[in-house]
């Protein structure tokens, strides 16, 4: 779904769980995780899963449902915002070797209105940072890290396929504080910050592509 080149030249790429939801929780297959590899797409040696058996040495972090947006912070960490069910659309910090929990747990419900799993916390399964519910369909992500906003300089911002906006998230912890409408956008397929700390957005729904400017 996404790739992101990290820091040190390593390329995260997210995988969804392609709709086999145990998948997600199974270290032998790719469903469901962040993928960690080299630029010649051979396996960085200090990946987590390297050396053990039963689990693909590409593995990252695991768990995770739907990942539609993926982005560095200002000090290379990085972060995904995913899909829920019904309800429960994540963001989450990605840790090395972390669980993200889905389908075991999750806030949100399958689209029958059953539950999901056996609830929205157990021991050794990572909580979201922040999650939405009801859902906002996440697209994009990214860190204002430039100048031309001040204001928003370090904030997180998702666009939204469902709700139409774009989510600023700030704070510890983090939550939404404002939502930004552009005037005949809709359906916000991606955000990405320019050299020069303009901000740029993609609308799906009528196939236009903005530039935000101070």
């Amino acid at each position: 779904a996404r790739l992101v080149e990290a820091n040190d030249g390593t390329l995260f790429m997210t995988v969804g769980d392609r709709g086999d939801r145990p998948s997600a929780q199974d270290l032998e297959m790719h469903n469901g995780s962040v993928l960690r590899l080299n630029r010649d797409g051979s396996v960085p040696a200090n990946n987590p899963f390297v050396g053990q058996d039963g689990a693909l040495p590409e593995i990252w972090s695991f768990g995770h449902r739907n990942p539609q947006g993926a982005a560095l912070d200002g000090a290379g960490q990085l972060w995904v915002n995913e899909h829920g069910a019904r309800g429960g659309d994540e963001v989450n910090r990605v840790q090395r070797g972390a669980n993200y929990g889905w389908p075991v747990i999750s806030y949100g419900r399958h689209y029958s209105g059953l539950k999901i799993g056996e609830g929205t916390r157990k021991e050794g399964m990572e909580q979201p940072v922040f999650y939405w519910d009801p859902s906002i369909a996440p697209s994009g992500l990214m860190f204002y890290t430039e100048s031309m906003f001040p204001s928003w300089r370090g904030s997180a911002f998702a666009g939204s396929l469902k709700m139409d906006y774009i989510a600023r998230l700030a704070g510890s912890p983090m939550q939404e504080v404002e939502q930004i409408r552009i005037p005949g956008a809709s359906r916000i397929r991606d955000i990405r910050q320019g050299p020069d700390g303009a901000i740029w957005v993609l609308a799906a729904g009528n196939g236009a592509l903005y530039r935000l400017s101070a």
